[in-house]
């Protein structure tokens, strides 16, 4: 068995960068002092009241095995095991919120009915890799910051799925170390996907790991997206075969890399692409027409970008290293031969950008003009869509009349 380190980088900012932006620190000390949060009291009452506690003297294999686990990833916080009567094949681990307690890790009857000893100790692996990675807590914070049916900006919410997916993984990671069997780890996601005994069914693994690659292609190829809070299982499965058999740290990440850019797929069409790259460039063109790029401009960019892009500013980082003009062009190109309507859309939006910092510049009319004409548009359109952008959006800055 290789030594890489269970940990994705990408996973590590990205939990530090939510955390960060939800203020974390100052919120769990607010929570903490008002005990606002009451979810471990629930969690502990219903597991308690409602489900069988894995004791050594009630279940002592099982109790045997969650301890063999916890021990094999050098876990030593205190972990209340549970099994619930629910025929779901899943499970789920839950962080204690106050120091010194211990965390809770349930089991669904389920499971029992499909896996084997091995198997289990890799859906338990997987569930402490939850709590080695600390992904309860920021969940905790998230659902405390943004209660249900409350709005989360389009770029975070796109920053905390990447990050549950990237969660998943990481803990998919504790799940392999605690079996070193790849195959063992392969037959629990697909018993899991299918509820199916596979030993039933007479399923080997080789079809398993075949009819994974023909699934895993699909996604690679550009077609297929990930959008649920855990990966799709072809690339569960692709991950943890890099991290089983990788002979370095270089090809492990190389492979990764590949299968996140899955990850990083928010549209699914060749013209979502096409406008990622008009907002950004048409974005640098307009804002720059007038000398100088302000604030309101460029976060009015990002903010459309966002819809588009799960790192918005790093996208438009690499379109200014480019040929901005020549990106532009294709773009637009590329749009109008796929959806020849948008045409408006596309003058709205560098009208919008021309609007954003409360400052119509000469220069910046006679872009749209131009652009406008290129497009099919007589400059009474021009004006005309000009006219009421700025009956709709259009106030005056502070500055300007103060």
């Amino acid at each position: 068995m290789n030594n890489f380190n269970p940990s994705i980088e990408l996973e590590k900012q990205l939990g530090q960068q939510i955390y960060d932006a939800l203020q974390g620190p100052i919120v769990e000390e607010v929570l903490h002092k008002t005990r606002i949060s009451s979810s471990d009291t629930y969690w502990r009452s219903t597991m308690e009241g409602h489900c069988l506690k894995v004791r050594p003297e009630l279940l002592p294999d099982f109790y045997r095995l969650c301890n063999e686990v916890k021990e094999s990833l050098g876990f030593y916080e205190p972990v209340e095991f549970y099994i619930t009567g629910d025929a779901s094949v899943n499970a789920f681990s839950l962080a204690a919120e106050e120091k010194g307690e211990p965390h809770i890790i349930n089991v669904n009857s389920g499971l029992f009915d499909l896996m084997t000893t091995d198997e289990l100790r890799f859906v338990i692996g997987h569930e402490l890799g939850h709590l080695i990675n600390r992904d309860t807590a920021l969940n905790r914070l998230i659902g405390f910051v943004f209660p249900p049916n409350t709005n989360i900006p389009v770029s975070l919410q796109y920053k905390i799925r990447l990050h549950e997916q990237l969660a998943e993984l990481v803990a998919d990671r504790y799940g392999y170390i605690a079996t070193e069997n790849l195959e063992t780890c392969v037959t629990s996601f697909f018993k899991m996907a299918s509820g199916l005994d596979l030993t039933k069914m007479n399923v080997s693994i080789d079809a398993l790991i075949a009819d994974n690659n023909r699934r895993l292609d699909y996604f690679l190829n550009d077609k297929g997206i990930s959008r649920a809070s855990h990966p799709v299982n072809p690339i569960r499965v692709q991950a943890l075969n890099l991290f089983a058999n990788a002979t370095s740290q270089e090809e492990l990440e190389k492979g990764m890399d590949e299968l996140i850019g899955i990850l990083l797929k928010i549209g699914d069409s060749d013209l979502d692409e096409y406008v990622a790259y008009f907002i950004a460039s048409a974005g640098l063109i307009v804002s720059s027409a007038d000398g100088e790029m302000q604030k309101e401009e460029l976060d009015n960019i990002l903010d459309t970008l966002a819809s588009l892009k799960i790192f918005p500013r790093s996208f438009l980082d690499s379109i200014i290293e480019h040929d901005v003009s020549e990106i532009f062009n294709k773009a637009v190109e590329g749009i109008l031969n796929i959806n020849p309507g948008m045409r408006e859309n596309m003058l709205e939006y560098m009208i919008q950008i021309v609007m954003s910092d409360k400052n119509i510049a000469k220069e910046e009319i006679d872009l749209l003009y131009s652009f406008g004409s290129s497009i099919g548009f007589g400059d009474k359109e021009v004006a005309s869509a000009i006219a009421s952008s700025i009956q709709r959006n259009y106030i005056p800055s502070l500055q300007s009349i103060c």
